[in-house]
């Protein structure tokens, strides 16, 4: 008997570019990963743009005739907008009709859907979200990355937990090291939060904790999981975005500069920069939920079709190396 395809539910409302980049990434995901995708949006909308694809095996739709704008309060929105794509889509992951959910829309309304209808993952009191940094050959895992702006030093053990199960089962790190983020790398420095985190994790976690990292041993990748509040976490990742930004402008254009003054030479030059592909958000697809009872990427709100297609592949991922039963085997005592 032939192996069934696995289902990845996919927000076709959110996001700045949907419904349009999102059924275009959806459709070179079936082509590439083979899996398959249900979409879920305003079906009229969704049967026009998909047209003959959905004829071929791998592409459903799914309708949710409600949509939770970016500007909108997370929680009123879920309560007045049941038929949401984000609702219904985390009801399919509930159901058991898909193994994942990938949405880049309001990232407010796809957490607390996510807690409210999936719940948390037994003994984790805090899910996190956690999103990798690639500025070296070796990515890098950031937990918590925006989830919780206020933590206990146990929340923090527990993403750092988390963040050492994913970096084992999808990166490939046999014994990852875990870092705590501070203001210095002496164990006495940091608030109170690290200072009793840092204790924590020394004394009993029974992970790979090397102790306290600064902002710029991020960057080096001198350790796999770096571990903090949500609120540092998002600060930090924004600022790097921000960053690789700036400088992907400036570097694409020398390269247009080059390209223009030397022929094909500034193509290849571009061609040749690796650490390009590294820095630009778009190559990972986006950021994961880690602790509650469901596999969902949050795909950034800019996202075009190489970027869902990527985040599309990225929760496949999650699937394959089976991180949520990975999770749920693991002590939070």
């Amino acid at each position: 008997m032939a192996k069934s395809k696995t289902v990845i539910a996919v927000d076709a409302s959110g996001g700045d570019y949907a419904p349009h980049e999102v059924v275009k990434g959806a459709v070179k995901a079936v082509q590439e990963y083979g899996v398959e995708v249900a979409l879920v949006g305003k079906k009229s909308v969704l049967h026009v743009l998909v047209g003959r694809e959905l004829n071929k095996p791998g592409l459903t739709v799914v309708d949710a005739d409600q949509v939770i704008e970016s500007d909108e309060s997370p929680m009123k929105a879920l309560k007045t907008k049941p038929n949401s794509s984000i609702m219904v889509g985390v009801n399919l992951l509930k159901e058991g009709k898909a193994a994942a959910f990938v949405s880049a829309g309001n990232t407010g309304a796809l957490f607390g859907a996510a807690l409210l209808t999936l719940g948390r993952i037994k003994g984790i009191e805090r899910p996190a979200i956690a999103c990798t940094i690639n500025f070296t050959a070796t990515p890098v895992l950031l937990i918590d990355a925006g989830a919780n702006a206020d933590c206990r030093p146990n929340q923090l053990v527990h993403f750092a937990k988390m963040g050492s199960i994913y970096s084992r089962q999808v990166l490939g790190i046999s014994s990852p090291r875990v870092g705590l983020l501070s203001n210095g790398a002496e164990d006495a420095k940091g608030n109170q939060l690290v200072l009793e985190t840092n204790h924590l994790l020394r004394t009993g976690s029974h992970l790979n904790f090397v102790g306290n990292i600064e902002a710029q041993d991020v960057l080096k990748a001198a350790v796999d999981v770096v571990v903090t509040d949500g609120f540092t976490g998002n600060i930090m990742v924004k600022t790097i975005e921000g960053m690789s930004d700036n400088f992907l402008v400036a570097v694409r254009q020398i390269g247009r500069f080059f390209s223009s003054a030397y022929q094909h030479r500034g193509r290849d030059f571009l061609k040749d920069i690796s650490m390009l592909k590294r820095m630009d958000y778009r190559e990972y697809g986006g950021a994961i939920f880690l602790g509650v009872d469901g596999n969902i990427v949050k795909a950034h709100g800019r996202s075009r079709a190489h970027t869902i297609k990527n985040a599309i592949g990225l929760a496949k991922q999650m699937v394959d190396h089976d991180i949520l039963g990975t999770i749920k085997g693991e002590s939070y005592g």
